[in-house]
């Protein structure tokens, strides 16, 4: 049999076979570039259930780096609409009042890009926004069984007299990470321990990750015979709301603020000071507060959501950047001072996502790359744009809610009606 026509049989058989049952989607015959495989498994896939997957087979990435670093099982792709507001202006340490940035955004809800464009618009009419960023450390935590309180003490006074070995073998693992902390914490036979490590321009996870696992197999284990349970042990905290990363902080802490008189609050935002000040404390302070909610503010996680996913961050740690403070206040009769806290934002301009080809044209629209003269600078660039980014999204939501304008934008752009 020509070659050609023996691989095109093996290939048809390997489709049948896996839509059968008979051989599992990561099965896949050897030789098979990424792109073959993924249209295997589409194949396979309608065959067994009968959908199209026509769309999701045509995509731009490259297969080969998806299917091996990013995504198992790999497909094809989901397509995200992008959309782009600004220009932005940020008074950062990372980035100047000279530039004029444009802010891209991945988004399935109609009128979220339109908002977030029209705060730009006001922060540029008030001169911009100020934005500074503390670089807090990304956090893992692991949890380890004691026989109880006598053992837990002993553990604990080793790990304080030996933390410079801790360090040592830690650090060892990236020449870009930096052990900052151990933070302890028990509870009957259970120990915790926060590590907190500066990670450069990468997000960090993995590398605290890969940091705390050598920490547990090379000292923590052996030298006290205390077993590790878990590698996290939730005090960490990722992925999920938490009082520690509110009050501690997590990846970036972020602070933004503007200054807005009654001229750019009455021709740009349709509202005035009072108004804004009322919405405020009524649903931002006393409706989070009836909720129970650990954010008090408009809609950090749509903007951090939108944001997320353009740059290529991991968009499940959404859950925890939501957190934070918006304050609106009068400064005079007419004018509100704004201000957004964002005390957990992970964030990173090289690994993961960052390198897919979308994700990375959107850093490089933000002039966001990482600088082996000076680590970190461009996370802390990435952070201080998606600082000013929520506050121009939480002023022009908070602003249509006082002029009640909210359902009205969601009707005509989230609707697709032209009233």
């Amino acid at each position: 049999m020509d070659p050609i026509e023996s691989k095109s049989a093996q290939v048809e058989e390997l489709i049948r076979a896996i839509a059968e049952g008979r051989r599992s989607l990561h099965e896949i015959t050897p030789g098979l570039s990424a792109d073959e495989a993924a249209e295997v498994r589409r194949r396979a896939l309608e065959l067994q259930g009968g959908a199209s997957l026509a769309t999701t087979g045509d995509y731009a990435l490259d297969a080969q780096r998806a299917s091996s670093l990013h995504c198992e099982n790999f497909i094809g792709a989901t397509q995200i609409p992008l959309g782009v507001c600004g220009p932005l202006i940020v008074h950062g340490e990372h980035v100047s009042a000279d530039e004029q940035l444009y802010v891209p955004l991945a988004t399935t809800e109609g009128a979220l890009v339109a908002s977030t464009n029209r705060g730009c618009r006001a922060l540029r009419e008030a001169g911009g926004a100020i934005v500074r960023v503390d670089d807090v450390g990304m956090t893992r935590a692991p949890v380890f069984r004691s026989s109880g309180i006598e053992e837990t003490r002993r553990f604990l006074a080793w790990v304080r007299e030996h933390e410079e070995d801790i360090r040592r073998v830690a650090e060892a693992t990236s020449r870009h990470l930096r052990l900052l902390e151990i933070r302890s914490q028990a509870f009957g036979s259970s120990i915790y321990l926060r590590f907190r490590f500066e990670s450069g321009d990468a997000m960090g996870m993995n590398m605290a990750t890969i940091a705390c696992d050598r920490v547990v197999s090379e000292l923590l284990e052996p030298e006290t015979g205390v077993p590790c349970i878990a590698l996290s042990g939730n005090y960490c905290v990722d992925k999920k709301p938490s009082a520690v990363n509110f009050l501690e902080g997590r990846g970036k802490r972020i602070f933004a603020e503007a200054t807005l008189d009654g001229a750019v609050l009455k021709g740009c935002l349709k509202t005035n000071a009072r108004s804004l000040v009322e919405v405020q404390y009524r649903k931002n302070l006393l409706g989070s507060v009836a909720a129970g909610a650990m954010g008090f503010n408009a809609h950090y996680a749509n903007v951090v959501a939108a944001f997320y996913m353009a740059t290529g961050q991991d968009v499940a740690q959404v859950v925890e950047a939501s957190m934070g403070v918006t304050c609106i206040e009068m400064r005079g009769p007419e004018s509100v001072y704004v201000s957004v806290y964002l005390p957990d934002a992970p964030v990173g301009a090289v690994g993961g996502g960052t390198a897919l080809d979308t994700q990375r044209e959107a850093l490089e629209l933000l002039g966001v790359r990482a600088d082996g003269g000076d680590p970190g600078r461009g996370a802390m660039r990435l952070a201080e744009i998606l600082g000013a980014t929520v506050l121009a999204g939480e002023l022009s939501l908070m602003a249509a809610l006082t002029s009640r304008d909210l359902a009205r934008a969601h009707d005509r752009l989230g609707r697709g009606r032209k009233d």
